[in-house]
């Protein structure tokens, strides 16, 4: 019988990932998140909510598995955390957290949550968080398995 082990998990990059974002009970907004890179914790990628890739540059604390990252048109923080599913050998990374818009939106100064989501095969042995994952994470989830069956360009 197999025991969990403690295993420090990290962001993946590069990496896609599913984002939905909801900004003072307004409509959903679903997109795509690129994380190019990490390197001394700095984080360099984009946000994808209309079409055009954003530019976002931010910043990553191992240690507290926290995320801090801008765009020209909002702040997002969150924190990190993997739901493991052994039977498919899938691990979900999940970040998730607050944003709020800034100039030049036209929604500046206005909060909203965000989600995100992307999915890695599982190695070595699961971490058991003994929780369930937030339902954002099979909506956004949905969006990768989507447009990846459409052959849509990442």
């Amino acid at each position: 019988m197999q025991t969990a082990q403690q295993t420090m998990v990290s962001i993946p990059f590069p990496s896609v990932w599913g984002i939905h974002a909801a900004i003072d009970g307004r409509p959903i907004v679903w997109g795509l998140l690129n994380i190019n890179s990490i390197t001394d914790n700095r984080i360099v990628g984009t946000v994808n909510f209309r079409g055009t890739p954003i530019p976002i540059n931010g910043y990553w604390d191992e240690n507290t598995n926290q995320i801090r990252f801008d765009s020209p048109f909002a702040a997002f923080s969150g924190n990190l955390t993997i739901f493991d599913d052994p039977l498919i050998r899938i691990r979900h990374f999940v970040l998730n957290g607050r944003l709020i818009m800034k100039p030049p939106s036209l929604q500046a100064g206005e909060h909203g949550t965000w989600i995100a989501t992307t999915d890695k095969s599982l190695t070595g042995y699961p971490v058991i968080s003994g929780t369930l994952p937030p339902v954002g994470v099979f909506l956004t989830s949905n969006i990768l398995s989507q447009l990846q069956q459409n052959n849509v360009r990442f």
